[in-house]
């Protein structure tokens, strides 16, 4: 039996947004915005090319008006569906709401290819025009996807098709996984009920979890497996048709991170997969076993696990954030005191964790699925930290609120570090502050090598789907192991030994489909945040403006510009190991703690 937390009725109350999904206010403001679509286009199709900046500008901002309107019908039925993923109305509801979104979108599609059609010559004259001061960057950014654009009719099919094609297939994984109970201890339980008992104490507990995880995998695989494979060949058919030379090229255009600079942070981070292997060797030492099995991987230090209460976990993240900025507390306070958060684990409802921006006229909503364990104390600090940055980039409005995802994660890994270091600074007891940092080293290898072993993954996964066609679940937990053994391993052998059923644990993973490429973009945010710490920690109370500016710069500015403003250089393949240097520097604290307790 889970054990009460106290977030058991945090539920967050989405009628900012709307009052449910029969609310004739949804519904209206889509009827409303399907007539400002028809009206714009009736102004503006076939004339992008004649606009002069101010017609443009003004252009741009009813279309921006437009497609907020959209946005706020669409983050509205996506988050009700997010707790109520179970329920057929909502999901009817949200197939609705998507239909007509997508239908709308399609009578302004012309813009952008109309705007993307400019000779290069005649768009930077009106980019230089100061005018379109305001949505310089967004115009800017729109322009580098030209390359790759097909004909209006062309674009229209494919976003048409979109409904029955990848969003179809990652709502059916979304309900799969919503349904799924995994059988253990003749208990019955949840994604993320079963995989908090990977975290427990004892080894069996977590062996029996891991074993009744793999066997409920088993039972979907050949569900599973076909999901994937339909989504691997969905976007290999798109990139072909739009000429995108990789698989990844679309990613890096929506991250705007050069091909150079990705590679040079997978380099520089699969070159540092030793010190994953030096921690974890101590971690064996730490349990007292010979082998660490990959179950054992977040297994807690002997005689710190505890529970933390919901209370408890919101207290200490609102601390942290007010040493650093009365104003990130207050803004995060809004969070717990407005309904802007849920928090349970619950039937219905998604795993995981995410923070959803919804739209600048109204807040973020921040899901979380809260356990009890100190690894949700971050989770939570981390998602927080996304919903401080999303709401004080509302102030630049729709276009420009947006970070892509490598910057995304700025705000949630120092929400993160603040955690951390309030916990550390508050703990005297060398046993309980070595679980500390142990436990933020296991996040922290997760997001960094974890999440560039997965893009590892995804390299070979893509690049095998459309060599040699339908991948078996086989093949797929092949090249899952072969990319995975690697982060565990050094020159001394495998520091953690994967068990058989740990080859099909790829499945379970939700950004393999949601957004391919997705995960490397954990491994920058990390890495360019602790960069950012260092530079807080050199510079104390002065940092703190000059961060806080950050966050409200949103999307306006390319990342390499807003980094700048910090002297940080993105473009330098070396910046990755100001951060992987940290990280080894912490895994030797933790080797200097396990020394003076005794328990190395």
């Amino acid at each position: 039996m889970t054990e009460a937390t106290g977030a058991e009725d945090v539920r967050w109350d989405l009628s900012d947004l709307y009052a449910g999904a029969d609310d004739p206010g949804l519904w209206a403001d889509l009827d409303a915005a399907e007539a400002e679509a028809d009206r714009f286009r009736a102004a503006y199709h076939d004339r992008i090319a004649d606009l002069d900046a101010g017609a443009l500008n003004q252009a741009v901002a009813r279309l921006e008006a437009l497609e907020q309107q959209l946005a706020r019908a669409g983050s509205f039925i996506h988050l009700l569906h997010a707790t109520h993923a179970d329920d057929p109305e909502v999901g009817a509801a949200l197939t609705r709401v998507e239909e007509r979104g997508t239908a709308i979108g399609n009578r302004v599609l012309f813009f952008q290819l109309e705007w993307q059609a400019l000779s290069e010559e005649a768009a930077q004259a009106l980019l230089a025009e100061p005018g379109l001061a305001d949505y310089h960057h967004f115009l800017e950014t729109a322009r580098r996807y030209a390359p790759y654009r097909l004909s209006e009719p062309e674009e229209r099919v494919l976003a048409e098709k979109q409904l029955t094609a990848r969003s179809a297939w990652t709502r059916l994984f979304d309900e799969t996984f919503t349904r799924l109970r995994f059988e253990v201890d003749g208990e019955a339980l949840s994604e993320e009920e079963i995989l908090a008992r990977l975290k427990e104490e004892d080894r069996g507990t977590r062996q029996r979890a891991a074993e009744a995880f793999t066997d409920g995998l088993d039972e979907q695989l050949p569900l599973l497996t076909h999901i994937f494979n339909t989504v691997l060949s969905d976007k290999a058919i798109e990139d072909r048709l739009r000429g995108y030379p990789h698989w990844l090229t679309e990613r890096n255009l929506d991250n705007e991170a050069s091909d150079t600079m990705v590679d040079a942070l997978v380099d520089r981070v699969t070159d540092r997969y030793p010190l994953m292997a030096r921690y974890y060797r101590l971690k064996a030492s730490l349990l007292g076993v010979d082998t660490l099995f990959d179950y054992d991987r977040y297994a807690p230090i002997p005689g710190t696990q505890r529970t933390v209460s919901w209370e408890e976990a919101q207290r200490t993240v609102l601390e942290a954030y007010g040493a650093f900025s009365a104003d990130m507390r207050a803004i995060a306070e809004m969070f717990f005191d407005l309904g802007w958060v849920d928090a349970p684990v619950a039937d219905g409802k998604i795993g995981g964790a995410f923070s959803h921006p919804a739209t600048p006229d109204a807040h973020p909503y921040v899901l979380v699925n809260f356990t009890g364990t100190p690894g949700d104390v971050m989770t939570l600090a981390h998602e927080l930290g996304h919903g401080v940055h999303q709401y004080l980039a509302r102030e630049q409005g729709h276009f420009n609120a947006d970070t892509p995802l490598t910057t995304a994660e700025t705000a949630s890994v120092f929400g993160e570090m603040l955690t951390f270091e309030h916990l550390m600074g508050q703990e005297s007891d060398p046993q309980v502050r070595l679980g500390l940092l142990c436990n933020k080293l296991e996040e922290m290898f997760a997001t960094v090598f974890r999440q560039v072993a997965m893009n590892r993954f995804e390299d070979a996964v893509h690049t095998a789907r459309r060599e040699e066609g339908e991948l078996a679940a086989e093949r797929v937990g092949e090249l899952w192991r072969a990319t995975q053994r690697p982060q565990f391993a050094d020159e001394a052998g495998e520091a953690v030994r994967m068990t058989e059923g740990y080859g099909h644990w790829w499945s379970y993973i939700p950004h393999f489909l949601h957004v391919p490429g997705y995960v490397y973009a954990y491994a920058f945010g990390e890495l360019l945040t602790l960069a950012l710490y260092e530079r807080y920690r050199e510079q104390g109370e002065a940092f703190v403006p000059q961060y806080m500016e950050l966050l409200r710069a949103g999307g306006s500015e390319a990342p390499e510009a807003l980094m700048g403003r910090l002297g940080l250089d993105l473009a330098d393949p070396g910046f990755w190991d100001k951060g992987l240097d940290v990280l080894e520097g912490m895994v030797g604290q933790a080797e200097e703690l396990a020394a003076e307790t005794g328990a190395d």
